[in-house]
């Protein structure tokens, strides 16, 4: 059995209103549960205010926390578009690549959201093709397996909680199902 004591928490949560709240929350639901969660650094202000300096420091320390967390828990939950945030989806990927265990939660206010192709539809326009192809607004292919995300981050999820909620930004449901469902894992 392989213990697992750090994760890393992905996912846009730290630029949700009253962020410092909900990441305190997550902090206290993972302690009790018996994990650490890996804390980023605090970039000093001139590193923050230089541009790619800061998103290459950003990105160097992120690294670095990603490869010493035991495990990820990935927060899918649609960000600015019909999909994951894009950072959470390297993330994960980041993890996968490394032999880690991710387990993810999406937070969805509608059952009918539960389907990438529906979000897709709702956000920017969908339609079948002549060949019955679902196609975007820009007439772009759309995954339509009837998954709740993409198909590589639905299959690489061990566990992927879709969560109907009336509070898509700050329902921590899917989180503490992750949580529990890490408690599980065993190699």
């Amino acid at each position: 059995m392989r213990r697992i004591s750090t994760l890393h928490v992905a996912g846009p949560d730290a630029l949700y209103p009253e962020a410092s709240q909900h990441l305190s929350r997550q902090r206290l639901l993972a302690a009790e549960a018996g994990f650490e969660i890996l804390e980023p650094t605090v970039l000093a202000a001139e590193v923050r205010e230089a541009g790619e300096l800061a998103a290459r420091a950003l990105y160097a320390e992120r690294i670095a926390r990603l490869r010493r967390a035991d495990a990820g828990i990935v927060n899918l939950t649609p960000f600015r578009g019909p999909g994951a945030d894009a950072a959470a989806s390297f993330e994960m990927g980041f993890l996968a690549a490394l032999g880690k265990p991710v387990v993810g939660w999406i937070n969805l206010g509608d059952e009918m959201e539960a389907d990438y192709r529906e979000r897709v539809e709702a956000w920017m326009g969908a339609r079948p093709d002549e060949a019955g192809v679902w196609r975007d607004g820009e007439d772009c292919e759309i995954e339509d397996f009837g998954l709740p995300e993409a198909s590589l981050l639905w299959a690489e999820a061990r566990q992927l909680f879709v969560i109907v909620t009336d509070d898509p930004l700050h329902d921590l449901t899917g989180f503490e199902m992750c949580l529990e469902a890490l408690k599980l894992y065993a190699d």
